[in-house]
């Protein structure tokens, strides 16, 4: 059993294809295929039942999955503890994911610093919706994300406030309620609200204030791009909570029976793996931005 075969096996059962992990690591089908049935030899079971063109995880293959995932993090976490024992300039691979908003919106500065600073770096940034940067930091696929926190975070994962986003009711400023000099929670529930998907950390966040005053919300329309709300409240088609830095010429409506709405933007990674000299530097500027 090696790092080689124990990736193919991840690439397949992750993405459950053999031609599609060839493509991830960059091989032949036939490669990924001996690569399985070595390990499966090795082993001594099956990792995979084939049937037909689909191809499920064996019993044998889940009970290897979560023990995979954390070999390769060890041996990837023993390599950059080496590294960073090495005396000269911060270079290397970085795996980096930011959400979109925070890409937008807070990141750009910060990135040109640290591109300047470390030319030699390869960023492997990838722009993702925050649930699933989180995802691939607690399965060890990224080293760092920039995202919006867990309001129920994993024991696994080391998250780190950076900007607290306050977040506004806003409306068109021919909407209804735009005339409204205080409205309450309750008469919110009588209009379209257009909100994050329902499994978006924000979205649990504005659901949990509702819970707490026993009401549910009208939601309509979705979508993970706060952009994109902006623009469909902007023409009416309903009421939303965005960030401050969103607002623009929208109504900033006032409930009166809401505490502010907070969410919290920060860093994350892994607590069990050793950050390499670009990531710790990408962390140390990313938090000299939240003083």
């Amino acid at each position: 059993m090696d790092t080689s075969t124990l990736q193919a096996f991840l690439a397949v059962a992750e993405s459950g294809s053999f031609s599609k992990a060839a493509d991830q690591l960059f091989l032949t089908q036939s490669a990924v295929s001996k690569r399985i049935a070595l390990l499966e030899e090795q082993l001594g079971s099956q990792l995979f039942d084939r049937i037909g063109r689909s191809i499920s995880v064996t019993e044998a293959g889940e009970e290897l999955l979560p023990r995979a995932r954390d070999i390769l993090l060890q041996f990837d976490d023993a390599k950059r503890a080496i590294n960073n024992l090495a005396i000269g300039e911060i270079a290397g691979t970085l795996s980096f994911a930011a959400s979109h908003h925070i890409s937008l919106h807070r990141l750009p500065e910060y990135l040109k610093h640290f591109s300047e600073k470390c030319p030699n770096v390869e960023l492997d940034l990838r722009f993702e919706e925050s649930e699933v940067a989180y995802e691939d930091v607690l399965k060890g696929e990224l080293e760092l994300a920039l995202i919006t926190l867990s309001p129920n975070p994993d024991k696994n994962i080391h998250s780190e406030i950076i900007w607290d986003d306050l977040l506004q009711y806003v409306v068109a400023n021919d909407h209804p309620l735009a005339i409204r000099e205080e409205v309450t929670l309750d008469e919110l529930t009588a209009y379209n609200a257009i909100l994050p998907g329902a499994n978006t950390f924000t979205r649990t966040l504005v659901e949990r204030l509702f819970e707490q005053h026993n009401l549910s919300l009208n939601v309509t329309m979705s979508t993970n791009y706060l952009d994109t709300i902006r623009m469909m409240v902007s023409i009416g088609l309903g009421w939303s909570l965005l960030p401050e830095s969103l607002v623009g010429d929208l109504k900033v409506l006032k409930v009166v029976d809401s505490e502010p709405v907070h969410r919290n933007l920060g860093i994350i990674f892994h607590r069990n793996r050793t950050l390499s000299k670009a990531a710790t530097y990408l962390a140390e500027i990313l938090k000299s931005a939240g003083k």
